[in-house]
């Protein structure tokens, strides 16, 4: 015996209830749960769907979905670091190399000169500013989206919202700047690393604040064959 359509809409529901917020993971659970229903059927066809479907849930544990919640944030954290690093390595080959390099000299000229100090404040604030900017830029979108398709996919969320994280990182570390010393700057082994730093930062923020949601629609198609906005 196969459940109906509006058994499987219960499902939907029921996922909902227990704190499932992500369509994605709602779509697994489903799915899960309506094969383990019709399995049950097979062997006790006169069982209810709510009996079957609260001994499905009793399958996943005391915690009933939180597991399956973290696991899927892992892997989909996962998919988008593979996502950030494919864009990343992109910058170290031709012709992008040559802004990543161009980017690194004029980071590595500004720390060797006698302004290093407030140059690197006000490097690290242009930076921590523009950061603010596009986390409620994306955050908006991401409301906007979620809006037209009154749905939450996991991967959509990271893309729009994971870059904003990042921002209270950077400012948790403003502290760091304000306390480099001028015998730190005369040392070129700390020019060249903190200029490799700042580097990764501004290559690693444009990636996340505008390259990745610029692709969104690809990526998520690219992992979800039924997603559609």
């Amino acid at each position: 015996m196969k459940l109906t359509k509006s058994q499987i809409q219960d499902l939907y529901a029921f996922t909902r209830q227990h704190f499932v917020e992500h369509y994605d993971l709602q779509t697994e659970l489903v799915d899960h749960l309506a094969n383990d229903i019709e399995a049950m059927w097979e062997t006790q066809p006169e069982l209810s769907f709510e009996n079957a479907k609260n001994k499905a849930f009793k399958k996943f544990g005391i915690f009933g979905f939180m597991d399956a919640i973290e696991q899927k944030a892992k892997a989909m954290n996962k998919r988008y670091m593979k996502y950030l690093w494919n864009e990343l390595k992109i910058w170290f080959t031709i012709p992008q190399i040559t802004a990543t390099l161009s980017l690194f000299l004029m980071f590595y000229l500004s720390f060797s000169s006698s302004f290093a100090i407030a140059l690197a404040v006000i490097y690290f604030v242009l930076v921590a500013v523009w950061s603010i900017y596009k986390s409620v830029q994306l955050n908006r979108q991401f409301r906007r989206r979620k809006e037209v398709s009154n749905k939450k996919w996991v991967l959509e969320e990271l893309i729009f919202k994971q870059a904003g994280g990042t921002s209270i990182v950077i400012l948790s570390q403003i502290y760091n700047i304000f306390i480099i010393t001028d015998e730190f700057l005369t040392n070129t082994y700390a020019i060249v690393g903190l200029s490799i730093a700042f580097t990764a930062l501004v290559l690693i923020y444009y990636i996340s604040f505008e390259l990745l949601p610029n692709k969104a629609e690809k990526l998520l198609n690219e992992t979800y064959p039924e997603f559609s906005l």
